[in-house]
């Protein structure tokens, strides 16, 4: 058996080798192209950033064609007092007129002047309630024994107040007449002065403190004014 050096198989394995190689490069693709090859799907590498996928759009609100409504105010509420019944309006602080029962009658101080005769004829309160008085009162001179002296009292023009009387007030009215003495008018003492509360019928009694007036003749007429809060000018 024939022994070959190992240096000399070396070189024999290389020839061969190099042969081989020769061969596939000369049996490519006919073309003289070099051929690549896409990597494969599952090659390993550094992955696209994902894409974020934009959320639809919100829908804009519907807008409705009609006009808006406008809430009406609610009524007012009315509260019952306990027991269902409607409070009733409370009564004017000035109550009703006074009556002729509830009052008294007097004649104040004389204030002369210019020949003529000035007393004030005073309405006072005496009920326990508060009550008014509005307008002329009328007043007759009398005698002792009630008959009438003189003729009947004329209105002074004036403007009618309501006077609140509270229980012990009072309101006047001036009683002018002229001097029997300076007008020359036929005159009589009398024993009282009637006065009647305006709107009444049934007169008051006064006590007469002034002396002579005129009964008949020039200037023999009373005058009043209207009523008035106080007891005189």
């Amino acid at each position: 058996m024939v022994h070959t050096p190992r240096s000399a198989r070396r070189g024999a394995l290389l020839v061969s080798t190099a042969a081989v190689l020769g061969l596939l490069a000369g049996c490519g693709n006919g073309s003289g192209e070099d051929v690549r090859s896409d990597p494969p799907a599952g090659s390993a590498g550094t992955a696209a950033p994902a894409r974020e996928t934009p959320s639809p759009s919100a829908p804009a609100p519907a807008t409705s064609s009609a006009p808006a409504r406008t809430a009406s105010p609610a009524p007012p509420r009315t509260t019952a007092p306990p027991g269902g019944t409607t409070a009733a309006p409370a009564t004017p602080a000035g109550g009703s007129r006074c009556h002729t029962s509830e009052l008294r009658a007097s004649v104040g101080r004389n204030d002369p002047g210019a020949g003529q005769e000035n007393f004030p004829v005073v309405l006072t309160n005496t009920s326990g309630r508060t009550c008014t008085l509005r307008g002329y009162p009328g007043a007759a001179f009398v005698d002792a024994s009630g008959g009438r002296l003189g003729a009947d009292s004329r209105r002074t023009p004036g403007t009618p107040v309501t006077v609140t009387v509270r229980p012990g007030q009072s309101a006047w009215a001036g009683l002018t007449f002229s001097n029997p003495e300076v007008s020359g008018a036929r005159s009589a003492t009398p024993a009282g002065l009637l006065v009647t509360p305006p709107d009444e019928r049934d007169p008051l009694r006064a006590a007469w403190p002034g002396g002579p007036v005129p009964v008949s003749g020039t200037a023999s007429s009373a005058r009043l004014t209207v009523l008035s809060p106080g007891t005189g000018p």
